[in-house]
């Protein structure tokens, strides 16, 4: 029994750009590389419908971005309250044990 030989998604976008460029034939391709076509058609296949995200991903990523700074705003307001909350607790602490309670 053969193994099944493993592709880097950057082959598999190269070959299926050749083919849909029109740079090599899908025969000449398979011929090639050593593929059958059914894989190529498959890689083909998948980079047509998933051409339109690599456009849309950049609002993606600023939508990402924006949520990260959000979540780190929150961090820092959430450090300084504890450390506030922390310098407030010592404080009490030391006035109740010097006026004796």
């Amino acid at each position: 029994m053969t193994q099944r030989k493993k592709f880097t998604p950057e082959f598999k976008a190269q070959v299926a750009l050749e083919i849909i460029s029109g740079v090599k034939s899908a025969s000449d391709a398979c011929r090639q590389y050593e593929l059958k076509s059914s894989v190529v058609s498959d890689w083909k296949a998948t980079l047509i419908a998933n051409a339109a995200k690599i456009f849309n991903n950049s609002s993606d990523k600023s939508q990402e971005q924006e949520r990260i700074a959000e979540l780190e705003r929150l961090v820092g307001r959430q450090a300084m309250e504890i450390e506030i909350l922390k310098k407030t607790s010592s404080t009490l602490r030391f006035h109740q044990r010097g006026s004796g309670i």
